[in-house]
């Protein structure tokens, strides 16, 4: 044991590139050869935000990395376990000096085991160095200065990276290494069904939008089929840290001219907004489970398994509503207005508790990031107190957003074939119209499963009500007072 080597590792979380990567250079800047981890942790794996497209999507970022470590001949190692498991099983084979990672802002579970290993590194005599991951604060009491510190961090130089093959660990010892692991197969079945994993393919998507497709963002935001092609769709890869917020951030800056400055503006702005719900999250861990305005945990909703299912499966009756949840069921995407359509779809309409959306969501949202994934739901399930009362009308936006009907023809091909107008509201059809359509409403396509005209109005009426709470109104000077920026004039 006298005799291990000691060297740094450098620990893989939501940080999957080589570039502007803090903890690689930090690792590469010691004079220790450094190894590469990532830790498939069955703990994360069982946990009910994640599915099979979300480590598939890893999988796929991870063979991206070992195309470019191949040139330095090394590689990452990639085990399932725990990760005090793991380091525990390195230290038979190296002494190991520092381990370098991002601060991961995300659930309680990764918070909890963050904190455990904090203290294996403690009693293992290793230091642990993380750096901060897109300006986010741990620890934060108030938002002063907050985005002043952002917008510097946005603006810094990146971080440039320049591998040496004797600084790593090769790639024979670490298949040695592979010998004491349980080794992942990193292969996945290829599918045109969702975005592909890895720095490459993020760079891709980045280069297409910043050179073409950002010209109709604003235009197309809103559209739900419009909007796969005019968004810039980067959000997995920003989520799994195929490339860093600043990347994107003086990326879109450097596109900018005369003619494309306010949609990229308008891109810019809500990277500003992505980084202020993640700190709103990490400074609020409550919201995971419970409201973040307290007052508002006092509301009760029956739950109905039957609602839950027709929402979860796009039965409801309502085109957009269905075909909104089909697409997101089966390609990971949906743009935000529909996303915001289906909470509050869900929330109000259903009257269903935002808690029970949670774990669908997040599973099937391929760039799940829990800092945007809960705070989201609850502004948009009316539950924060601050934030203006929102009940989408699924008709109105169908009618506003799909106007042909083209997203719903693709995702409810059952009504494909009818009227326009009854592709919108298939429910007004009469007997006459169903024949002359050969068509049955609650046969070929469900018939509505509640009378939206009155579950919107009952929504509506609880939650005005509840908005003059005194517990309500207390909390939303915690809130305001707590997460309002208004350093160098400006306001999230």
């Amino acid at each position: 044991m006298s005799n291990r080597e000691e060297i740094n590792v450098v620990w893989f979380k939501r940080d999957l590139r080589i570039q502007d990567n803090e903890a690689i250079y930090n690792a590469l800047t010691s004079k220790k050869r450094v190894l590469f981890i990532y830790v498939f942790e069955k703990s994360l794996q069982d946990d009910i935000h994640y599915s099979e497209r979300h480590w598939n999507f890893i999988k796929q970022s991870l063979v991206d990395l070992n195309e470019d470590l191949k040139k330095y001949d090394s590689e990452i190692l990639c085990v399932s376990s725990e990760i005090n498991t793991t380091f525990n099983q390195l230290l038979n084979t190296y002494k190991i000096n520092t381990v370098y990672s991002h601060q991961e802002t995300g659930l309680l579970l990764t918070y909890n085991r963050d904190k455990d290993f904090a203290r294996f590194c403690r009693n293992n005599s290793i230091k642990w160095k993380e750096n901060k991951n897109n300006a986010i604060l741990r620890g934060l009491l108030n938002r002063e200065d907050w985005f002043d510190h952002w917008e510097e961090y946005m603006n810094a130089n990146q971080i440039k990276i320049n591998l040496k093959s004797e600084k790593l660990v090769s790639s024979a010892e670490i298949t040695n290494l592979k010998k004491g692991f349980t080794v992942v197969d990193l292969q996945t079945t290829p599918s045109k069904k969702f975005q592909k994993g890895g720095t490459k393919t993020a760079w891709k998507y980045a280069n297409t939008f910043f050179e073409t497709r950002h010209k109709q963002y604003m235009f197309h935001i809103s559209k739900p089929a419009l909007a796969r092609e005019s968004c810039s769709r980067l959000s997995p890869y920003i989520s799994w840290g195929n490339v860093s917020i600043r990347q994107i951030f003086q990326k879109a800056n450097e596109a900018k001219n005369n003619n494309n400055k306010k949609h990229l503006d308008a891109f810019i702005s809500r990277l500003r907004w992505q980084a202020h719900f993640i700190q709103k999250f990490e400074m609020e861990h409550t919201m995971e489970k419970a409201s973040l305005n307290k007052g508002f945990r006092k509301l009760k909703k029956s739950i109905s398994e039957k609602y839950q299912e027709a929402w979860k499966t796009g039965q409801t009756g309502f085109p957009l509503v269905d075909a909104s949840m089909r697409c997101l069921n089966e390609t990971g995407y949906l743009n935000f207005r529909m996303r915001a359509l289906l909470v509050s779809f869900f929330t109000h309409i259903l009257w269903q508790p935002w808690q029970d959306a949670s774990k669908h969501l997040s599973q099937m949202f391929l760039d799940f990031e829990p800092g945007i994934h809960f705070p989201q739901l609850q502004m948009n399930s009316g539950e924060t107190g601050l934030d203006t009362l929102r009940i989408y009308n699924p008709i109105k936006n169908s009618k506003e957003h799909d106007e042909d009907a083209a997203f719903i023809k693709k995702w409810v091909p059952e009504l494909a074939n009818l009227p326009t107008a009854f592709i919108h509201e298939p429910y007004l059809m009469t007997s006459l119209d169903e024949q002359f359509n050969n068509f049955h409403l609650g046969k070929n396509y469900p018939k509505t499963i509640v009378d939206i005209n009155l579950t919107r109005k009952k929504a509506t009426e609880i939650l005005w009500k509840m908005k003059d709470n005194p517990d309500v109104i207390a909390e939303n000077r915690r809130i305001f007072k707590k997460h309002t920026i208004t350093s160098s004039n400006k306001m999230l």
